[in-house]
């Protein structure tokens, strides 16, 4: 009898309980319920057509607040479900694009709710628990972005080898906390990038935004691509100077406009070109030449589109801003930085991979400097470039500090060599350049060990360093103060003096010294940037590079992505 009993108010407990944890029928919580589930794991849940972006952190996020809605009070569309509408506008200036996060569907719901708020209606509960699901599932899928990127680096035909943690972003928590506190901006901001150029980069593609809708207004609109046969320079008379003046003044770089047909090439104008040319990473010398043109030809669109590309690429990095000291090599501006809590305290020029010999992009540990550095010669260079000319003149090893070295390491003397039986492809031995001011890799390189064989050193083609485009070399990074660096590298060390340094350049035998740390090296690719002035810079897309992810930014995100 007891036991009757027991299993009867038992199972009037469970009644209880399922009764306060189930949702009515009709309700809004039972239909975000309805929306979530699914007839199998493999399937995504759809609102209104809209597949959704997340399955796990949704129905945890849903599960844990008995799917009570999130956004909907009352029956009514509060001010923060305004403010989440708002913000997935705002991610275009993230170089994101609005339309991922369902805001079609979400505004249409959003007027037929003002149409029905005017007509003291309200929505269907149906409708309510959608606009609901729709709003968080873009809370989670911005989100997830603004962290981690819309495009999967990995997924691309460039390599990229910069690793970075993942820790749980919690965004179900951090959602139902905004929620609550009302901090949805801040909240979204956290997402952000450590690094504090991104706000910047922000405001600058916002910017952009404005001079695209400038663009579309004004008559300067209906630009064509300029052409020029040679170099403009200051005095001259050109046909295209009138267009030029037009571009200038609507960038901003010329104050006031002067809607002339002069076609001579004021001092006026000169100043404006000077502003632009430093924008794009060109001698502001004021000539007016290719790259100028190229840089004038350059619309808002084309911009807003290089922008959104180096955005995305800021999402994807490591955050090594925390580190206490960073070597940052930026490729397509051919600059290296070194970092130290904060505050650059040394930049230098720098010379790249060709584009056929592109400078991959990836993170390393700088571990150990090599003074007098030998040169083995890498074997693709052997064949395709050297032993042509050891072939006809076999003096060239000498002349250049080289020697022959067999599969033992023994050397070689090349006039034992019967050159007319061995060939490019099937040539056995290693080439070596000894140390000394003609040696390729000249008088020291910086070793960060990699995959990629890729490492810093100097070079005794210092002229090089005077071009504009210094794409130039097989893949490593040629450094212009290669003495400054090693100064500063083992500045830790008060017995490594400037005369130490100097001696250490200039030996017959290798040096290697280790370093008392490990640095942190990443080699990175951005071809726009803003400075604490909000000044912004673009920089020629030396690999071809931008294109591939900015159409990836473009295209509906994949069935297979979500969280």
């Amino acid at each position: 009898m007891r036991r009757i009993i027991l299993v009867f108010f038992l199972s009037i407990f469970q009644m209880a309980l399922f009764a306060q944890q189930a949702p009515e029928e009709n309700s809004i919580d039972s239909f975000i319920r309805r929306y979530l589930e699914t007839s199998s794991p493999e399937e995504k849940p759809t609102v209104v057509e809209n597949e959704l972006f997340s399955t796990v952190v949704i129905h945890r996020f849903y599960g844990e607040r008995n799917f009570a809605p999130a956004w909907v009070k009352e029956q009514r569309l509060p001010e923060i479900a305004y403010e989440m509408r708002y913000e997935i506008g705002q991610a275009k200036f993230d170089g994101l694009n609005p339309r991922d996060y369902h805001l079609e569907a979400i505004n249409a719901f959003f007027e037929k709710y003002e149409v029905a708020k005017k007509d003291g209606k309200l929505l269907t509960s149906n409708e309510l628990a959608a606009v609901d699901v729709l709003l968080t599932d873009a809370f989670i899928m911005l989100s997830s972005h603004l962290f981690l990127g819309k495009v999967d680096p990995e997924s691309l035909k460039t390599t990229w080898s910069i690793q970075r943690n993942v820790p749980e972003l919690m965004i179900d928590r951090k959602l139902s906390a905004a929620i609550r506190s009302g901090s949805l901006r801040a909240t979204i901001e956290g997402y952000y990038p450590a690094f504090s150029i991104y706000k910047k980069m922000k405001d600058g593609l916002r910017l952009l935004f404005d001079e695209q809708k400038r663009f579309e207004s004004e008559p300067v609109a209906d630009w064509k691509n300029l052409k020029i046969d040679k170099s403009i320079k200051p005095g001259d008379s050109h046909n295209q100077l009138p267009e030029i003046r037009d571009r200038l003044y609507f960038w901003g770089f010329l104050k006031l406009y002067q809607p002339i047909e002069e076609k001579s090439y004021d001092s006026l104008m000169v100043d404006g070109i000077k502003k632009i040319q430093k924008r794009f990473g060109l001698e502001p010398d004021g000539v007016i030449g290719q790259g100028t043109i190229k840089a004038l030809n350059q619309k808002p669109l084309d911009l807003i589109a290089t922008a959104s590309v180096n955005l995305e690429r800021l999402r994807w990095l490591p955050d090594t801003v925390k580190d206490i000291e960073l070597i940052l090599v930026n490729t397509a501006n051919f600059q290296l930085d070194f970092i130290q809590k904060l505050d650059t305290v040394m930049t230098s020029k720098v010379i790249v991979g060709k584009s056929y010999h592109s400078t991959p992009q990836f993170s390393a540990l700088m571990s150990y400097i090599v003074f007098s550095p030998t040169w083995t010669v890498p074997t693709s260079i052997t064949r395709n470039e050297l032993f042509p000319k050891m072939k006809k003149d076999p003096a060239y090893l000498s002349k250049n500090n080289m020697e022959l070295l067999n599969s033992s390491g023994k050397t070689v003397d090349p006039a034992s060599i019967d050159w007319g039986k061995v060939s490019a492809r099937t040539f056995p031995y290693t080439v070596r350049q000894k140390p000394g001011e003609r040696n390729s890799l000249g008088l020291v390189k910086f070793m960060f060990p990699n995959v990629n064989s890729v490492y810093i050193h100097d070079t005794p083609s210092r002229s090089l360093f005077e071009r504009e485009d210094r794409a130039l070399s097989h893949g490593c990074i040629r450094i212009q103060r290669p003495f400054d660096f090693a100064k500063i590298l083992l500045s830790h060390d008060p017995t490594w003096t400037d005369e130490k340094i100097n001696a250490a350049m200039h030996q017959t035998k290798e040096q290697t010294v280790n370093l008392n740390r490990k640095i942190p090296v990443a080699i990175i690719y951005l071809t726009y940037w803003s400075d604490s002035r909000g000044n912004l810079f673009f920089r020629n897309d030396i690999y071809d590079r931008d294109g591939e992810i900015f159409t990836a930014l473009k295209e509906p995100r994949t069935k297979k992505s979500g969280i």
